[in-house]
Formats: C-alpha cells, sequence, structure tokens
C-alpha cells in the first residue's frame, strides 16, 4: 500500500517551491492565493528570502505546509494515497492533500498556529534537544527526575524513531537533562536552535488559542485513513481528527509507533511529500530489516 507522509517544521531552505511555481500553472495559482490568504508575499522569503526571514515561526510553518500540499496538488492523479501521516506541522498537509480539510482553511489554521505558537513562546520561553544513541525508556526517566528534583518542565516531545527522540521545556531543564543523559550514555545531547518548548505544557495558550479556531473549521470525511501523532494510531473520523489536532501541540509526535503501525496495516511504499528528506531517513530507520518497506521522495 501507498502511503504519502509529510513534514514539519525544520524542513524548509531558501528557494523551496520555487520550480513549483515556475513550471506548474496551478502552483503557481495557490501561492499567490496563499500570498493573498496571508497578507504578505510568503513566496519572496520561500524563493530568495533569507535564512533568518525563513526560520521564524509565522513564515516556516505556513510555508512547509503551502510546499508539502502543492507538491501533492501537482502530482494530480498520480496522487493515489491508501494512507497519510504527518509530522507534527505536516498533519495539516495531510488532512489538507486528503480533502479533509479544505486549502484555504488549512492554510488559516496553519498561520493561526504558527501565530499562536509564537505567542506562546515569547510569553514562556523554552527549547528543545536532540537526544541520540540511547532508549526512550531512559530518556523519558531522566526527564521525570528534571521534572521532580529541579521543579523544570522537561518533556519527550518527538519519538523520530529508534534511538532519536527530541525533549522540550523550561531552558534550564532542557540543560539539565542534557548533562544527565550525557553521564547515563546519550552519543549526543544537542540543544536545538528553535524558538519555543514545542509539544510541550508551554504550549498550553497556544493550544487554548488554536482549538477555537479548530473547533470553527468544517472537517470532512478524508478519501483514506489517516494517521495521527497523538496516538499513533488511524482516524477517519472528523471529529476524532479534530480533537487530535488540538491535543497535539501539547502532546508528544509518536512518529515512530505512527508508522509502525502503517506498516502493520499494510503500508510498503513511503512517499515524502514535501521540503527536504528528514522522514525518509527516519522511516528507514523505523523499518530497518523490513525488506518490503520502500522510502522515497516525491517525484515530480
Amino acid at each position: 500500500m501507498k502511503a504519502y507522509v509529510f513534514p514539519g517544521q525544520g524542513a524548509q531552505f531558501v528557494g523551496m517551491g520555487k520550480d513549483l511555481y515556475e513550471n506548474h500553472p496551478v502552483a503557481k495559482d495557490l501561492f499567490e492565493k496563499a500570498n493573498e490568504i496571508l497578507g504578505f508575499r510568503i513566496t519572496d522569503i520561500m524563493f530568495a528570502g533569507t535564512d533568518e526571514e525563513l526560520k521564524q515561526t509565522r513564515v516556516t510553518q505556513p510555508a512547509v505546509f503551502l510546499h508539502s500540499v502543492i507538491s501533492a496538488v501537482c502530482l494530480g492523479d498520480d496522487f493515489k494515497p491508501e494512507m497519510v501521516g504527518g509530522h507534527s506541522l505536516g498533519e495539516f498537509s495531510a488532512l489538507a492533500a486528503v480533502g479533509c480539510i479544505a486549502f484555504e482553511d488549512a492554510l488559516k489554521l496553519v498561520h493561526a498556529r504558527a501565530m499562536a505558537m509564537q505567542k506562546a513562546c515569547e510569553a514562556q520561553p523554552g527549547t528543545m534537544a536532540a537526544i541520540i544513541g540511547l532508549d526512550d525508556e531512559a530518556i523519558e526517566a531522566i526527564c521525570a527526575q528534571v521534572r521532580e528534583e529541579f521543579g523544570k518542565v522537561v518533556v519527550c516531545a518527538n519519538y523520530n524513531c529508534p534511538g532519536q527522540l527530541v525533549i522540550s521545556g523550561e531552558r534550564e531543564g532542557i540543560e539539565k537533562a542534557c548533562e544527565l543523559l550525557k553521564e547515563a550514555g546519550a552519543k549526543r545531547a544537542l540543544v536545538l536552535p528553535v524558538g519555543g518548548a514545542f509539544h510541550s505544557p508551554l504550549m498550553q495558550p497556544a493550544k487554548d488559542e488554536l482549538e477555537a479556531a479548530i473547533a470553527a473549521t468544517e472537517f470532512h470525511a478524508p478519501k483514506c485513513p489517516v494517521y495521527q501523532n497523538v496516538d499513533g494510531a488511524v482516524h477517519t473520523d472528523p471529529e476524532e481528527i479534530k480533537a487530535n489536532l488540538i491535543a497535539q501541540l501539547t502532546a508528544s509526535v509518536c512518529w515512530t509507533k505512527e508508522v509502525q503501525a502503517m506498516i502493520a496495516a499494510g503500508g510498503t511504499e513511503f512517499i515524502e511529500c514535501g521540503p527536504g528528506k528528514a522522514l525518509q531517513g527516519m522511516i528507514a530507520k523505523i523499518s530497518r530489516g523490513n525488506a518490503d518497506v520502500t522510502v522515497a521522495g516525491v517525484a515530480l
């Protein structure tokens, strides 16, 4: 079965989408519609801006969403997913690509999400760190230790693939956790250059704000099964999908579990639809040893 997967924040690069804009009339129309909806020319930043401009959350999230969804649209009749999933922000791309949310509505939600997250980051500064080479259980235990002994918010945010997990929380807590994780044998415990503590309790104000926007948006039944981050399971009911999207802002991204569930359900051909190759690498590690699973980028 063919599974399309959609990346999240961090996949962006300067020049992204320019080839789509120049070579596909439908892409040009959608990009221009996006400029109008957002109230600024995001295409100028995507195609020829600076890394710093593109890294702003209010720009990054809509940019990655646009590249991902427009790539799917440009595939035309060749876009025939039998299941979809997205990493964090990528869930919005996946839902738009399979008709669960209209393109315009999804873009407005992504913009609202980005702005709400930016505000939450400014109100409660935090950060994230990538932990390489340590079992999930050991990382979870040390996060709990930092919370209990030092009173700092530190949680497991992204279960990306075996041996790679991202933690999130207050800066002091993250720094202490990294110190303890290195002592426990982590190969790397690297604080990331991100603007805040995504997928942690520090995002509660953003969750509250986004909940109202999602509640007011019309969702439809997707044209194929959707796998979601909060539980790694399949969902097709629009109300369940809404609830999971809201919960996602403060919950962990269970990506390893999600991909394993897609493989167990018959997913063998994974295609990353959007900028970068991050998900391809993760899926290759998750499916290691399974000769039936192939991983590739979208071909336009």
